[in-house]
């Protein structure tokens, strides 16, 4: 399972966001580590200090200090442990994913377990996607870097047990249709590709397209719908009744 990735200035230790002070060069990923077992957090920091174009920025032990923390280091990409003492995982994104801090990182929740009720909440509540703790450290790289590049969080696979599950849920609003009919029929084709969690390759052979024109429709999706990232489209693609659970044909 995998979740999916920029820019760095090393942080020295302090209460809120103390931890490891990269010296990354100016094009590194910054990132802020947020777990409250302390071995666990050491063991994210160490995997990513040694990853090329990664750096820590800071940690925190719960989402108050994760708050502050962002406030103090503009991180770029910030995994975020769900159950926490004091705040949990899912109200500091709301506050670090709102305008509330002065920054926008992206979020990525890190659970033990994969259909863990607070991943739900964690994805209307701003964040990208999640990590499973025991994936291996090649995932949780590759998560670092494709958040901070604004991709989908979410293997395929993952993205249809996952959404199929969140679709059954109690819905928010719907969005309006006013809304949806501001997509151009190609990125209305685009949107029911990333809905049925395909992979830009793959909307790009089913649509007989490039990879980078599909890139360019999923930017466009993004900006009319006013949507953060690719996983924020398939839950509205879901909620709007465009893509219905094991809607998933070959």
């Amino acid at each position: 399972m995998i979740a999916s990735p920029m820019d760095p200035d090393p942080l020295g230790s302090g209460p809120a966001g103390s931890g490891p002070a990269g010296s990354g060069s100016a094009d590194s990923i910054r990132v802020l580590v947020v777990d409250d077992q302390e071995l666990v957090r050491s063991g994210f920091c160490v995997i990513l200090e040694a990853a090329d174009g990664i750096t820590v920025v800071g940690e925190a032990a719960n989402g108050a200090q994760a708050v502050a923390a962002v406030r103090a280091t503009g991180p770029d990409v910030v995994l975020m442990d769900v159950r926490m003492p004091e705040m949990d995982g899912l109200q500091a994104t709301r506050l670090i994913t709102s305008t509330e801090t002065g920054a926008r990182p992206k979020v990525v929740m890190l659970t033990t377990f994969d259909l863990d009720d607070y991943v739900y909440e964690a994805l209307r509540s701003g964040a990208s996607g999640f990590l499973l703790k025991d994936a291996p450290r090649r995932d949780l790289i590759a998560a670092v870097r494709a958040a901070a590049a604004g991709n989908a969080l979410l293997a395929p696979t993952v993205t249809r047990r996952l959404i199929e599950s969140f679709a059954r849920r109690p819905a928010a609003l719907a969005p309006s249709p006013a809304r949806l009919a501001s997509l151009t029929a190609r990125e209305s084709d685009i949107l029911l590709q990333v809905a049925r969690g395909r992979s830009n390759a793959e909307i790009a052979v089913a649509l007989f397209v490039s990879e980078a024109t599909v890139k360019t429709h999923i930017g466009h999706v993004l900006a009319k719908l006013g949507l953060r990232d690719r996983v924020q489209a398939v839950i509205l693609a879901y909620e709007a009744g465009i893509v219905m659970p094991g809607d998933f044909p070959g």
